[in-house]
């Protein structure tokens, strides 16, 4: 599938709060109840926090396919340069399951490793069965599984997966 990767800008942040509204009713409607998604939601994308992160240095990208923004991405480099952690890779369901998610995951890879990184790691729910196949076909490996509780009565519970990154010639 051809798309472009555009960077997100600041004045993206209501495009990408949009877009996560949407992406996430379907993609944790049985992962998680709707209570714990509206409160991720609320603060996970909070305008400050996406405007914080992009000030930071958060690689944000809007993905559009034929013109149209269908999802989102974020990635930083963490630990000294050696490993860099994808945030957010998220597609509206029309285009999941056409190769494009695995397309945007070279992307990363290939953007972290040209920085000099060693390591891709990300957390994904540990009941997002989906997700977990599609990155272990990546090439990603399960590393530890984490509870993280996130306030509100909620916790997180993922798995940290990880691939090695082949340096760029």
């Amino acid at each position: 599938m051809r798309f472009m990767l555009r960077p997100a800008r600041e004045s993206d942040v209501p495009l990408i709060r949009e877009l996560a509204a949407r992406i996430w009713t379907a993609c944790y409607a049985t992962l998680l109840t709707p209570e714990q998604r509206d409160y991720m939601l609320r603060w996970m994308y909070a305008p400050q926090q996406l405007t914080g992160q992009i000030r930071r240095g958060v690689h944000f990208h809007i993905v559009e396919v034929q013109g149209r923004p269908v999802g989102y991405l974020a990635w930083e480099v963490l630990q000294g340069g050696i490993t860099a952690h994808l945030h957010k890779l998220y597609l509206e369901p029309a285009v999941q399951g056409c190769g494009l998610g695995q397309q945007l995951l070279r992307e990363v890879m290939q953007a972290a490793a040209s920085g000099g990184c060693r390591h891709l790691e990300l957390r994904v729910n540990r009941g997002n069965v989906r997700a977990l196949r599609a990155y272990h076909r990546a090439g990603f490996a399960t590393v530890e599984a984490v509870v993280t509780d996130i306030g509100g009565g909620f916790v997180m519970d993922d798995y940290i997966l990880r691939t090695p990154l082949s340096p760029t010639a």
